[in-house]
């Protein structure tokens, strides 16, 4: 599915007359926008360049970053932006009138509005899918490791000051945050497993 979707906006920017090296992609979450590709296209940027983007939330992940890009885009970097998606949304396109000016930015202001939306629904339809899991008796995240024979031995000995966190965990077999984190239990006596 995530193949698909790259190879739809691969397509879209070819019919566009983007050429291949002229084409960034990053394939990373949309969680972080901190994102490699991305950063160095907006380094090379330079005044009287357009920028391409099949749809809007390609430029952030809510309102607040769409709209702080497209700023960045068109008045610091003083370079054009069309949004396939979106005829309207076509910088190079320049108002000469007010109304034009007020509608793409309207259709804008919208069009980041919805894609905040879509992003929060989708966080919190994921939010109860996972309580109706868990009230199914559904388990998340990495089942919990068994603690090995001799941990007490080698907790007292740690706590005696006689090996360190890191050489304990080493013997038994697991990163010394576990064997710590089983100490911690122990001592506040709660199971281990």
């Amino acid at each position: 599915m995530k193949d698909q979707c790259e190879e739809r906006q691969l397509i879209a920017l070819r019919e566009f007359g983007i050429r291949e090296r002229d084409i960034f992609m990053d394939k990373l979450s949309g969680k972080d926008f901190e994102r490699p590709c991305y950063r160095r296209l907006m380094r090379r940027l330079r005044p009287g360049d357009v920028m391409v983007v099949k749809s809007i939330d390609r430029l952030g992940r809510n309102y607040t970053e769409i709209q702080e890009q497209w700023r960045q885009i068109t008045k610091e970097k003083e370079a054009d932006i069309v949004v396939l998606d979106m005829p309207l949304l076509d910088t190079r396109q320049k108002a000469e009138d007010l109304t034009g000016t007020f509608i793409a930015d309207l259709v804008l202001q919208i069009l980041c509005y919805v894609a905040q939306v879509e992003r929060e629904n989708i966080r919190q339809r994921q939010a109860e899918g996972i309580a109706a899991a868990r009230a199914r008796g559904g388990r998340f995240g990495r089942e919990k490791k068994p603690v090995p024979d001799g941990f007490e031995d080698l907790w007292g000995r740690y706590r005696r000051r006689e090996i360190t966190a890191r050489a304990a965990a080493g013997q038994l077999g697991v990163v010394h945050s576990t064997f710590l984190k089983w100490g911690r239990m122990a001592e506040s006596g709660l199971p281990k497993d």
